[in-house]
C-alpha cells in the first residue's frame, strides 16, 4: 500500500482522508512540518509516498491523476505531491533543504489551480519546487475543468468547494479515458459505449491485461469460426472479430480510466492486436481451403504488407523522434489541413487504422469470400502504404532535421541485422552520403526478390543473390544512419526478407509451403515487433546474442534460399524444413521476450500514438 503523509493536522469536517484511502493510500498526519522527515523514514523504502496539504480541497480524479499515475518519478498539483520508490532520496534531500515552517500565505489570498506555488505558504509546492530545481521531472497533469487549490481562507474555500460542485468528477474521468487521437470508426461506433464497459471492468477490478488477454482468445475464437469454412462459421467470425476490437479499445480505456499503465500492458496490446489480425487471417485462409480456394497466399501477403507499414511508421518516428530543427513545409501544410475538421477525418480513415481496417474485414467475412476479404486488404493497405510513405519521403526531404546518435541506434535496432552483415559492415565499410544507406538496403532487397521472382530454384542464382544481399545490407548499416532517408533502411530490409519468404514458398508449389511460410513470417514479425515496444518502452533492444542466434534478416533469406533450392523438389521436405524453422524461430524469439518483458522492469508507459 502507498502511504499518504498530511503536512498539518486533518481540518474538521474535510473529506481529504477518506479520499486517499479509496485511492489506495494509508494516511498518516505530521504534528508540524518538521516532524515528515521522521514520518517519511518510516514508510517502506519500496513504496510511493505522497504529501498532501491537508486544507487540500478538488476533485477525487485530480488527486488520482497526481497521486496514482504509474509513469511519472513526482507528480503534482497545487498541495498535491507524489513521489515514487525511484525518487525518494531526493525528496529526503528537498525536505530537508526545506526545514522549518513555510512562509505564511497574504490574507485572504489563495493559489491558482494546478499552478507551483513556490514562495507561498503550500508546503507541498515548494517540495515540489525544490524536487525540479535538484532536476527531477516533476509531471504536471492538465486538468481541464477539474480543481486542485489550497484555499487561503473561508471565503476561497467555499469559492473552491462551489468550483467542485460545478464539475461532474465522473463525467470528466469517462471523457478522458477515451484515446484522444483514434480513428473514425473507432471515435464515433466504438468508444461511445465501450468507456462505460471500462468503467464497468474496473468497478469488478479487473486489470487491463486481463480484457487484452479476453480480446486475445475472443479474436482466436473468431479465427476458429472463420476455419469452418461454412457461412455461418463466417458470420460468427466476423462479429466475434468486431466483439473482439471492442475489448482491444476497452483495455486502453480501463487503463486511462484507472490509471493502470505498464510496458507489459502496452507490448501486450500491441503484440496481442497483430497476434489476433494475423490468427484471423490463417483462420480465413484455412476456412478458404475447406472450400477449394487456397488463398495463403494472399493471407502471407496481406500480412507481410501490414508489417511493412508499420516499420515504415516506426523508423520515421524513431529517426525524428528527437531530432533538431525538425520541421517542413509538408509538416506545416498537415498542421493546416488540421484547423479543417473533415480534412482530418479523411486523412485519419484513408490510412486504413485498425478500426477501418476490422471492420472492413469483419463485414466482408460476413457477406462474401476470404478471397475477396483478401483483395480488398490488399488494395486498401498498398494505398494506404502508398500514401503514408510518400508524406514520410517528403517530409524527410524538405526538413533540415539534424539526427541524434539516439536515432541512429534504434534505426541500427530495428534494422536486425545478423553475423554476416555485421561481417560484411567491418569488412567493408562505405562512405556515407546522404541517400547512400537506403539506396544499398534498396538495390540488396530488389536482388534478392528478383532472383527469388525470375531464377530457378534449384538453381544457384537466387541463394547467389541472397548473399549479395547480405553484402549489400552489412554495407547500408556500415556508419550511423542519420541521413534524411536512412529511416527507409529498415522498412527495405523487412519487404525483402518477407517477400523472398513469400515468393519462394509460392514458386515451390509444394503442399503446405505456403502455411508453413506464413509460419515463419509470423515468428520473425513478432521478433521485430517486440524490438519495437522495447525501443519504444525505453528499454533498449534485445540483446545481440538472440540477434546473432536468430541469424538476422540476411542470414534467414539466406537459409530459407538455400532450403528451397536443396528441398523444392523433395516435396514435403520443404514443408518440413520451414516449420522446423519457423517453430526454432517462434521459441527462442517468444521464450526470451516473455522472459524480458516479466522481469525486466522497465518503466510503465502508454502510447497514445497513431491507430495501427
Amino acid at each position: 500500500m502507498s502511504t499518504a503523509i498530511l503536512t498539518g493536522l486533518p481540518v474538521p469536517g474535510s473529506q481529504l482522508g477518506p479520499e486517499l484511502r479509496s485511492l489506495g493510500f494509508d494516511v498518516r498526519s505530521a504534528q508540524r512540518p518538521e516532524d515528515l522527515p521522521g514520518l517519511l523514514a518510516e514508510v517502506p523504502h519500496g513504496e510511493r509516498v505522497a504529501l498532501v496539504d491537508p486544507s487540500f480541497v478538488g476533485h477525487t480524479h485530480a488527486l488520482r491523476l497526481a497521486l496514482t499515475d504509474p509513469r511519472f518519478p513526482a507528480a503534482a498539483v497545487t498541495g498535491a505531491l507524489t513521489i515514487q520508490a525511484e525518487a525518494r532520496p531526493a525528496l529526503t534531500r528537498a525536505l530537508a533543504d526545506l526545514a522549518g515552517p513555510p512562509a505564511p500565505a497574504a490574507p485572504g489570498a489563495s493559489v491558482a489551480v494546478n499552478a507551483p506555488a513556490t514562495g507561498t505558504g503550500v508546503l507541498t509546492d515548494r517540495v515540489a519546487a525544490a524536487l525540479a530545481d535538484t532536476g527531477v521531472a516533476v509531471h504536471r497533469p492538465e486538468l481541464g475543468s477539474l480543481v486542485a487549490t489550497v484555499p487561503a481562507g473561508p471565503e476561497a474555500a467555499f469559492a473552491a468547494r462551489r468550483a467542485v460542485d460545478a464539475v461532474d468528477d465522473e463525467a470528466v474521468r469517462l471523457r478522458t479515458a477515451v484515446k484522444s487521437r483514434d480513428g473514425f470508426f473507432t471515435t464515433f461506433c466504438i468508444s461511445p459505449y465501450s468507456r462505460y464497459l471500462a468503467r464497468w471492468c474496473a468497478r469488478r477490478g479487473l486489470t487491463p491485461n486481463q480484457v487484452t488477454t479476453a480480446s486475445l482468445l475472443t479474436a482466436l475464437i473468431a479465427a476458429g469460426c472463420a476455419a469452418t469454412g461454412t457461412r455461418g462459421g463466417f458470420v460468427a467470425a466476423g462479429v466475434l472479430l468486431l466483439f473482439s476490437f471492442v475489448l482491444d479499445c476497452t483495455d486502453g480505456q480501463l487503463a486511462r480510466y484507472s490509471l493502470q499503465y505498464s510496458t507489459l500492458g502496452a507490448w501486450l496490446d500491441a503484440t496481442f492486436d497483430r497476434a489476433k489480425e494475423y490468427a484471423y487471417y490463417a483462420g480465413l485462409a484455412l476456412g478458404a481451403a475447406r472450400g477449394g480456394d487456397d488463398v495463403w497466399a494472399l493471407a502471407l501477403g496481406a500480412m507481410v504488407l501490414q508489417t511493412c507499414r508499420h516499420v515504415v511508421d516506426f523508423s520515421f518516428n524513431e529517426a525524428n523522434h528527437d531530432a533538431t530543427a525538425n520541421t517542413s513545409p509538408t509538416a506545416a501544410l498537415s498542421g493546416k489541413l488540421d484547423s479543417v475538421g473533415w480534412t482530418v477525418w479523411v486523412r485519419r480513415m484513408i490510412v486504413l487504422p485498425i478500426g477501418e481496417r476490422w471492420a472492413m474485414i469483419a463485414v466482408l467475412t460476413a457477406v462474401t469470400t476470404p478471397r475477396t476479404v483478401f483483395y480488398a486488404l490488399l488494395v486498401g493497405c498498398a494505398f494506404a502504404a502508398t500514401y503514408t510513405t510518400a508524406g514520410r519521403v517528403l517530409r524527410s526531404l524538405t526538413r533540415r532535421a539534424t539526427r541524434t546518435d539516439r536515432a541512429a541506434q534504434a534505426l541500427a535496432d530495428l534494422a536486425d541485422s545478423g553475423p554476416l552483415a555485421e561481417l560484411f559492415a567491418k569488412a567493408a565499410p562505405i562512405r556515407k552520403g546522404a541517400w547512400t544507406a537506403p539506396v544499398l538496403a534498396l538495390l540488396g532487397a530488389a536482388a534478392v526478390v528478383a532472383a527469388a521472382l525470375t531464377q530457378d530454384l534449384d538453381g544457384p542464382y537466387v541463394i547467389v543473390a541472397a548473399a549479395l544481399y547480405a553484402v549489400f545490407a552489412g554495407a547500408a548499416v556500415s556508419r550511423p544512419l542519420k541521413g534524411a532517408l536512412d529511416w527507409l533502411v529498415p522498412p527495405f530490409f523487412r519487404a525483402a526478407e518477407y517477400c523472398t519468404v513469400l515468393v519462394l514458398a509460392a514458386r515451390s508449389e509444394v503442399d503446405g509451403a505456403l502455411p508453413a511460410a506464413f509460419g515463419l513470417v509470423a515468428a520473425v514479425a513478432y521478433h521485430h515487433y517486440d524490438t519495437v515496444y522495447r525501443i519504444k518502452g525505453g528499454s533498449g533492444a534485445p540483446p545481440r546474442w538472440l540477434v546473432r542466434l536468430a541469424a538476422g534478416h540476411e542470414g534467414r533469406t539466406l537459409l530459407v534460399a538455400a532450403l528451397v533450392a536443396a528441398l523444392a523438389d523433395r516435396g514435403t521436405d520443404l514443408t518440413r524444413a520451414l516449420t522446423a524453422l519457423a517453430v526454432a524461430v517462434a521459441l527462442l524469439v517468444v521464450v526470451e521476450s516473455i522472459r524480458f518483458w516479466v522481469s525486466s522492469g522497465a518503466p510503465a508507459v502508454h502510447d497514445e500514438g497513431e491507430p495501427a
